[in-house]
């Protein structure tokens, strides 16, 4: 052997039995890894957090508190199930909340200032809510903004247009059968606003997970050039995408003037924050590629969940807030830790 073959070979670093025995405990067990991949982590969280509020309160595990956390969750999960795919493709959208609000004020003023009917009003601020969720992508895509400064400068348009719409006044008043289908159950359990929202979580499921479409946009996430490289048509998804988390902002906006039976240029205030949680608790990452529509129902419920649970504890509404910040930042952990582990 040569002089530098030897050198070269007492240079290397080799792994003794002491660093080898450190490397394994290390590394976390193959089940415990399995457990809290995908959507496996956040429905472990969920089921200990409903056997905790199970122990703690015995109005909790009744099926009327059990509708009433699905009821309340339909508005968050409308807008988190857009977030989903805005988060996969690597974006984020902080107007959904005033998107909301613009909508439902566009309801309201159409239907009781201009005598519009009520269907047409509702279609027209589920439109009003697209239209916005076109300008943040072609915001984030051709005038080349962050969808950080795009969606926020989105969010005080929205919000001013909400308010200038009645001057910042309140929109009362609608027909009975408008509110009743947020609040009558069909077959004794589920509520119309309930059935959409689980119809349009199938079909964003059946969407993410088996349509090329789908697939293209985990793959604009993980790397937007090498999509587009792809043959990927990465504009085009980008603004797509969040004309669909516009759409659904509205259909929210929609939802919920029946559930208040009124209009509030305040509404939706903070649900933009509250639907990325839940969609990063449901195991995505916010650095796009990483997500799913089963990850954003266990997150969505996970924040309905503890809510409700703490309501029922009579805990504050400012702790609550701790709480839950709490819950995120063990969510981002956690999938920090992921990556650490898959490198």
């Amino acid at each position: 052997m040569s002089t530098t073959s030897k050198a070269a070979a007492s240079t290397d670093p080799q792994p003794t039995g002491e660093s080898q025995s450190v490397e394994r405990r290390m590394k976390a067990p193959a089940w415990a890894t399995a457990l809290l991949t995908g959507s496996r982590g956040p429905a472990l969280g969920l089921l200990v957090m409903c056997v905790v509020f199970f122990i703690a309160t015995p109005f909790f595990l009744t099926q009327n508190n059990l509708l009433n956390i699905l009821d309340q969750t339909v508005i968050l999960g409308l807008l988190a199930l857009g977030m989903t795919a805005v988060i996969v493709i690597g974006g984020i959208d902080l107007s959904v909340g005033a998107v909301l609000a613009l909508a439902t004020m566009t309801l309201g003023w159409l239907s009781h200032d201009f005598g519009w009917p009520l269907w047409l009003s509702a279609v027209t601020a589920i439109g009003v809510a697209g239209v916005c969720g076109v300008a943040n992508g072609l915001g984030i895509t051709l005038a080349k903004l962050p969808p950080f400064i795009a969606t926020l400068a989105m969010m005080s348009i929205a919000r001013g247009l909400a308010n200038l719409i009645t001057d910042g006044q309140q929109i009362v008043g609608y027909p009975g059968w408008f509110g009743n289908l947020s609040t009558t159950r069909y077959l004794g359990f589920f509520t119309m606003t309930a059935l959409v929202l689980v119809a349009l979580y199938a079909a964003g499921w059946a969407y993410m997970r088996y349509r090329v479409g789908g697939r293209e946009l985990y793959a604009i996430g993980g790397s937007s050039e090498v999509a587009r490289l792809a043959g990927v048509s990465v504009r085009k998804k980008t603004v797509l995408v969040y004309t669909v988390a516009g759409l659904l902002s509205g259909v929210a906006g929609v939802f919920l003037a029946m559930r208040l039976d009124s209009s509030q240029p305040s509404a939706g205030l903070g649900l933009e924050l509250d639907a990325i949680a839940a969609v990063v608790i449901g195991g995505a990452s916010l650095k796009g590629g990483v997500g799913s529509v089963t990850g954003t129902v266990f997150g969505v419920l996970i924040i309905g969940v503890l809510r409700n649970g703490l309501n029922l504890l009579g805990v504050s509404p400012f702790v609550q807030q701790v709480v839950i910040g709490v819950v995120i930042a063990l969510a981002v952990m956690l999938d920090v830790l992921r990556r650490r582990k898959a490198h």
